[in-house]
């Protein structure tokens, strides 16, 4: 059974938000006006690592579409991070005949990774 942290460091998860933030061209006035909150508060929450209430934590990981495992559970293997997540959900806005192109680069990518002989 894992023991429970007393105290839990927000910062990384702030710092997941304002990066989030920043990638869908959002300021943080924006962002705090459309969450019922003040620009001040969510900055404490981005750089300070304060953490936020449990309604805005949800709003904010659901908003990003962030997992939180990676923060939470940092000593574990996690299955898909943030990022991928977040590249999920924009491969599933695009239909097959651009799938193709996407996977080419990818397998271009693998390619170049590979060890030249």
């Amino acid at each position: 059974m894992n023991q429970i942290p007393e105290t839990f460091d927000f910062t990384p998860f702030g710092e997941a938000i304002k990066d989030a933030r920043d990638k869908n061209g959002l300021t943080r006035e924006a962002l705090a006006e459309q969450l019922d909150i003040t620009p001040r508060y969510l900055q404490s929450i981005e750089k300070e690592g304060q953490q936020p209430r449990f309604m805005l934590f949800i709003q904010l990981i659901t908003i990003f579409d962030i997992s939180v495992d990676q923060y939470i559970f940092s000593n574990k293997h996690i299955q898909k991070s943030s990022l991928r997540r977040q590249v999920d959900r924009i491969l599933d806005t695009f239909d097959d005949k651009e799938l193709t192109i996407i996977e080419g680069a990818a397998q271009g990518i693998c390619k170049a990774k590979e060890p030249e002989e």
